[in-house]
């Protein structure tokens, strides 16, 4: 699945990413998890079930753009110090081919930090056995703004 060699966040922003996702009731709604949390870098899976489906038996676009957003979120989010947080401003998604396999793998990768606007790539797989098929591909911009969890 996720790249054993791709470079870890540290210990403290991990746990960031962790307990903010936790919070995310979409996410967990979806059964989304993630699997990878670098610096710039995050990937989210979701698993393949017929809850997430739309009419052609395909994973429904909202549910592939929702875990492509969150992924380039927190990739932003992971880049940031404590006390700050991420919120989208925009995003754009082209879909490129059925969202089918058995999960989705979102990768957030940001493209450039600034100090109050980030841009992220969002790539979005369907992946069935080792056969990994793009989906999904996009672009997004967040805000830096004051965390909110503690509010």
């Amino acid at each position: 699945m996720v790249d054993p060699g791709l470079e870890q966040a540290a210990p403290q922003v991990q746990e960031r990413v962790r307990a903010s996702f936790e919070r995310q009731g979409l996410m967990r709604h979806l059964g989304a998890r993630l699997v990878h949390i670098g610096p710039g870098r995050v990937h989210i899976v979701l698993p393949s079930r017929p809850e997430l489906t739309q009419q052609d038996g395909y994973i429904h676009a909202g549910a592939t753009s929702a875990i492509a957003d969150s992924a380039g979120g927190y990739a932003a989010f992971t880049l940031l110090p404590a006390g700050a947080g991420v919120l989208t401003v925009e995003y754009k998604i082209n879909l490129l081919a059925p969202a089918q396999g058995d999960h989705l793998e979102a990768v957030g990768t940001v493209l450039k930090a600034g100090r109050t606007l980030t841009v992220t790539q969002l790539e979005v797989f369907g992946v069935q056995d080792a056969r990994r098929t793009l989906v999904a591909a996009g672009q997004q911009t967040l805000i830096r703004v004051p965390d909110r969890s503690e509010a």
